[in-house]
């Protein structure tokens, strides 16, 4: 598959999301991209119950197989867990961009963590130059729309993308996060 961008796409927690909520996500994001993008969308252990230590392996050993260049997205849990992973030891191959979609802020102001809280320095840890960008429905009723705030306040160079009228789910639409993948850096340019 020489030629073709890699994109990671990390799963939300809860019973039976693998198979019956964010595999829309991922279809509409692989119609949405057409050819020439791989989306990789690996069953993440015991969904029901997330877990970061087992989450974070996992995404590890995913992001080892991508190569350079390579597009890291995740949805709800799935992203919280993605951004704390990358601040605690970003990957080996350089990335292309991050994208975080209805993800809960765990930390002052949002959700109370159990097994980790978000660094203060959030930014700071990720790795440098790379575009990161935050999704968030205002119709979100899982992860209130106020955790894309804090994430823009704990990743001063985050792009906020809110969008009116979708839920947490973003009505199973990623046409907005496709065309943020095709140009990660088109937003920062206007």
């Amino acid at each position: 598959m020489a030629g073709t961008r890699r994109i990671l796409f990390i799963q939300g927690g809860g019973a039976g999301t693998h198979d019956e909520w964010d595999d829309k996500l991922v279809d509409s994001l692989r119609r949405e991209l057409g050819d020439g993008y791989e989306v990789r969308y690996p069953r993440m252990p015991d969904e029901d119950e997330p877990s970061y230590a087992r989450w974070s392996a996992a995404i590890r050993r995913e992001m080892t197989a991508l190569g350079d260049g390579a597009v890291v997205t995740g949805h709800s849990v799935g992203g919280t867990i993605l951004i704390n992973a990358l601040a605690e030891r970003p990957p080996g191959p350089p990335l292309r961009a991050i994208v975080l979609i209805a993800a809960p802020f765990v930390g002052a102001g949002g959700w109370p963590g159990d097994e980790f809280e978000l660094p203060r320095d959030l930014g700071a840890r990720l790795p440098h130059g790379v575009p990161v960008h935050v999704f968030h429905g205002l119709q979100d009723e899982t992860a209130p729309p106020s955790h894309a705030d804090l994430y823009a306040r704990a990743i001063p160079q985050a792009q906020l993308h809110r969008l009116p009228g979708r839920d947490h789910q973003l009505d199973n639409d990623l046409s907005e996060v496709a065309r943020t993948i095709i140009d990660p850096w088109a937003i920062a340019r206007h």
